[in-house]
């Protein structure tokens, strides 16, 4: 059986093995409270620069836990195709599952947008927030299929903000009545823009600002999907056709 997997982003090398340390408090809350595991008991950890480490716990208090280092394996499991989910905001727990599948299909990152019709991101204290959430089920999700890099969750702009910063580089934009499906376009090399409309749709200026900015439009079947199927659907089919999806 596996070991329980836990990001724990720590200053460790591969030649670290044999060295003990303290788990970050909330590895050690999740290892002791929630897992009830206790000395003696395996653990894999990645700190998010790549590769994991076999551990051992070897002590356990009521708040705190150790572990050893036992071997370092470099093991990646990224795509060859560097894909951004580019996501209009949708409300919290769907926003929550858009996160956690899109890691789970091998996103390189994830950049919220709004848009005419998103949901809107909040300001301040309460927006600050809601990302610093969406980067923990990043985490998780990193810890339950295995990735050893966490993809940033970036910060919410809107869709124009979006557009204009964007660089000369391959990007989808899905629309139901478009006139190309995804198999039809060119292969786009190493990195690709996937860009996912809020329930609705993107309006028809923002189609079209998505265009002039060489955004290729594609449409995913005959049928209208909402917005997390159509971020699940999307990603499924790029990691099939140019990804390791296969």
């Amino acid at each position: 059986m596996p070991s329980p997997r836990f990001f724990a982003p720590l200053q460790l090398r591969g030649a670290d093995a044999g060295i003990e340390l303290p788990l970050p408090d909330a590895v050690a809350h999740h290892a002791l409270r929630v897992l009830r595991l206790g000395p003696g008991d395996r653990l894999t950890l990645f700190t998010g620069e790549g590769g994991e480490y076999e551990a051992t716990l070897t002590r356990a208090g009521k708040r705190e836990a150790w572990a050893r280092i036992d071997a370092f394996h470099e093991r990646e499991r990224e795509p060859p195709l560097a894909v951004t989910l580019v996501q209009a905001i949708a409300a919290s727990d769907t926003m929550d599952v858009v996160v956690r599948r899109a890691v789970e299909l091998g996103a390189a990152a994830i950049q919220p947008v709004e848009s005419e019709r998103s949901a809107r991101f909040p300001a301040g204290a309460q927006g600050d927030k809601r990302h610093a959430h969406w980067r923990q089920v990043a985490v998780a999700a990193c810890e339950q299929c295995g990735r050893n890099r966490v993809p940033p969750v970036r910060d919410a702009m809107t869709f124009a903000q979006w557009l204009a910063a964007r660089a000369a580089s391959p990007g989808v934009i899905f629309a139901p009545d478009a006139g190309n499906d995804l198999a039809s376009l060119p292969a786009p090399g190493d990195t690709l823009d996937v860009v996912i409309g809020p329930e609705g749709g993107f309006v028809a200026h923002e189609l079209a600002a998505g265009e002039r900015a060489e955004l290729r439009a594609a449409r995913l079947g005959p049928r209208i999907l909402r917005a997390d199927t159509a971020s699940l659907a999307a990603l499924s089919v790029v990691q099939f056709l140019w990804g390791d999806l296969r």
